[in-house]
């Protein structure tokens, strides 16, 4: 969980006072997403338990006939604004809860869906129904279906949200904590720390001399993947997952989105941030490295391009650096 607490919830709140209370009301609301982080909860397993008696649904798309949006202390929003469908229940949402929580990647930054940024409504449109070898005629979808905004943008770029749980979808340790978190009333137990901090791959000098796809070869179980020359986002990835991916031989993919350090400081940018810490334990030139993620920006960038923290930033030039390789892919 990332943020700060909302006002008056910085301590738990005494047991008498809480059972007074009864249950937290929860209303969950599903934007333009895979329903992935509502699967998740599935993956509690039986700590679920610890937590269902002392809430009561609402509005729970995936499990409820519930149509409007009642009262409730707090909503779980997952998605990005995708149409306007997703900004009139986000709007919804925001005003029946007290408390909303960015719930998963493409609510906090824009998500996979992000990519949607580079290109407009009508060049998707073509793209997936007019110029489609597997789509039979040429008709786009008109009728019982929510138009396109303009672009895709984070959830709190329509409201205003008071708590942020990144992941693709977050890791149920993670889920477990944020439910504890808002039942008891207390403040978040979440560090900044990358995905690195829980890999247990060891970082070490090499003499690699060139970026390896990754399906060049088997990676080394023990060494770090940036030490063997394959590309990984874990250091530069803020952990709400418990680094999986690396611990079973998968690097990195930035799923939970960039660190706080990134994030929050304009001059810094995941792919020269990455090609620092590669190029000190390769021997491969750091402007290679930099020039590598930015021919594959569309995966590097995927779940965080929409948000302004880093599509707004001078330093990300996705455009640019797609027609480059474009360009060279052309002259090869």
């Amino acid at each position: 969980m990332t943020s700060s607490p909302p006002q008056g919830s910085s301590e738990s709140a005494p047991a008498s006072e809480a059972e007074a209370a009864g249950p937290v009301t929860i209303n969950i609301e599903w934007l333009s997403d895979c329903a992935g982080c509502h699967v998740a909860i599935v993956d509690l397993h039986e700590k679920i338990l610890t937590v269902l008696d002392a809430v009561q649904l609402g509005r729970c798309p995936v499990l409820t006939d519930i149509k409007d949006y009642p009262r409730a202390k707090v909503g779980l929003v997952s998605g990005a604004i995708r149409t306007e469908h997703d900004r009139h229940a986000a709007q919804a949402m925001r005003q029946s809860c007290d408390v909303i929580v960015a719930w998963g990647t493409c609510a906090v930054y824009g998500g996979i869906a992000g990519a949607g940024v580079l290109h407009t409504p009508q060049e998707l449109f073509d793209a997936v129904y007019r110029h489609n070898k597997t789509t039979a005629g040429d008709r786009v979808p008109d009728r019982e279906v929510s138009p396109l905004e303009a672009t895709v943008s984070p959830l709190d770029s329509v409201i205003d949200v008071d708590l942020y749980l990144p992941g693709c979808p977050p890791h149920p340790t993670f889920i477990l904590e944020a439910l504890l978190t808002l039942v008891e009333g207390r403040p978040p137990k979440a560090t900044k720390e990358s995905v690195c901090a829980r890999c247990l791959r060891q970082m070490t000098k090499s003499e690699v001399t060139e970026v390896r796809p990754y399906s060049q070869g088997v990676a080394d179980p023990d060494r770090c993947f940036l030490s063997q020359g394959y590309l990984c986002l874990g250091s530069v990835t803020l952990d709400r997952c418990l680094a999986p991916c690396p611990r079973n031989g998968v690097p990195c993919t930035g799923c939970a989105g960039a660190t706080m350090q990134i994030l929050t400081e304009p001059n810094r940018d995941l792919r020269t941030e990455l090609a620092e810490r590669m190029s000190r334990l390769t021997q491969i030139p750091r402007e290679e490295i930099v020039r590598r993620v930015e021919f594959g920006a569309k995966t590097h960038y995927a779940y965080t391009m929409a948000t302004s923290m880093v599509g707004e930033k001078p330093t990300f030039l996705i455009r640019q650096w797609l027609a480059d390789s474009d360009a060279e892919a052309e002259n090869a």
